[in-house]
């Protein structure tokens, strides 16, 4: 499975129903396992025999062995002998986003989906998780315990523990599903194939990170309310996994705040309309990027008026200004690139601060010439009501004039121009 994320890698396509092609698996469910001799046969005789009576494709199960120590290998090689569908693989490090990215790098199913070994989930919610995958409507699909119509039975201590980890997640990373954890999602492939280079965690971490860096992207993530029953016998230790996710969350969360990750290659355009599809090579988000671009303008000369009143303090007017302007330029810039125009990650950092530097220096310019044009112009000193509008109509002409610049030279759209094809 290709794993290029670099800017050659171009973006994702516009999102289409799948075609199936006969004999050949919709849909890949891996259940990974660790130690669980005695709950695997009944788990994927019972998924089996759901699958073939409900779902409408052909379909695969795939057991993901966690380098188990008891007979688990041995019942997964009789199942995979004993049913057409199902296969095993082994792994020699345990860690399920381990598990799930080994099987999803090499599965061949256009929908790949997962579920745990207890089946905590009601099956009846899958065929719900993965039709809008199918249909081209979503590129993620998960369970979440946590809707008004879903149905739970869980102790006290998990259901805490979970509400108060999607709140650490809506508070921290600005999460806007609902339920991380429901071991039951699904994914289609060709975004997994974008997706999970950019996934570093490989234990109980993995499903928040591929979450959270394709909400961040702008993929569309559906959620599906579910039926779910709490395992008694689980073996996950709450305290040791919440360690590792409250770390994950700072990991992320931090490169997500330095802009490191390659989001950009993950967006997807318009839909399979002619219209929307002509839509692709023109300039987007005019009006976000007209208020984004507003706000930056007047947090900068709030920087501004702030650095100027610092260093007039040990400086005169004119060393003190220049220091200002400088620093509040580069600022501006870097907010712009981020928020205005939403370039993310250290490429082409440099040369936007350059670009962004000689646009300043073209604003400084129309100012500084405007009053000097007034002052060739009337002979002697102006008047100062004369002096201040000028000094407004040149700066209102001078940040029209940048917004335009940033927009067509330092960020322009590089959408990919597509044929109109209303002829």
């Amino acid at each position: 499975m290709p794993t290029d994320v670099s800017p050659g890698a171009g973006t994702l396509p516009a999102r289409a129903p799948l075609a199936p092609v006969p004999g050949e698996p919709v849909l890949d469910v891996v259940i990974p396992v660790f130690n669980e001799e005695k709950d695997l046969g009944p788990c994927v005789l019972r998924l089996h025999e759901h699958l073939t009576r409900t779902f409408p494709y052909a379909f695969r199960i795939t057991i993901a062995d966690n380098a188990s120590t008891d007979r688990t290998p041995e019942v997964a090689a009789d199942l995979a002998r004993s049913f057409e569908g199902v296969r095993s693989t082994r792994l020699e490090e345990k860690g399920r986003g381990r598990a799930l990215r080994t099987v999803w790098s090499a599965s061949d199913a256009p929908v790949l989906a997962y579920m745990d070994v207890d089946l905590s989930t009601d099956l009846n919610a899958l065929l719900p998780l993965v039709a809008p995958l199918i249909s081209g409507h979503s590129d993620l699909a998960i369970g979440t315990r946590l809707a008004r119509s879903s149905r739970v039975v869980r102790g006290a201590k998990r259901e805490f523990v979970s509400r108060a980890y999607n709140l650490i997640l809506r508070s921290s990373l600005s999460a806007r599903f609902s339920d991380a954890q429901c071991g039951f999602k699904a994914i289609r492939r060709e975004v997994a194939e974008r997706l999970l280079p950019l996934v570093e965690d490989s234990g109980w971490f993995f499903d928040t990170e591929l979450l959270v860096l394709a909400e961040r992207a702008g993929l569309r993530i559906h959620e599906v309310p579910v039926d779910w029953v709490d395992d008694p016998d689980s073996t996950v230790h709450l305290v040791r996994t919440a360690t590792e996710d409250l770390k994950g969350v700072w990991r992320v969360g931090r490169a997500l705040a330095v802009g490191t990750l390659p989001l950009d290659r993950l967006t997807r355009p318009f839909g399979d309309d002619p219209r929307d599809r002509s839509l692709t090579g023109v300039p987007r988000g005019l009006a976000r990027q007209l208020m984004g671009f507003c706000a930056v303008g007047l947090l900068s000369t709030l920087l501004y008026l702030a650095l100027y009143s610092v260093f007039r303090s040990g400086a005169g007017p004119q060393p003190a200004n220049g220091a200002a302007l400088l620093f509040s330029a580069v600022a501006n810039t870097a907010a712009n690139r981020r928020l205005t125009f939403g370039v993310r990650g250290p490429d082409r950092a440099v040369r936007h601060q350059a670009q962004g530097l000689v646009v300043f220096a073209i604003g400084l310019a129309l100012t500084s010439g405007s009053l000097a044009a007034l002052a060739l112009a009337g002979g002697g000193a102006p008047a100062h009501g004369t002096e201040l509008a000028v000094l407004v109509t040149a700066n209102l002409a001078a940040t029209v004039l940048r917004f335009l610049l940033f927009r067509a030279w330092v960020f322009p759209d590089r959408a990919t121009p597509v044929k109109d094809d209303l002829r």
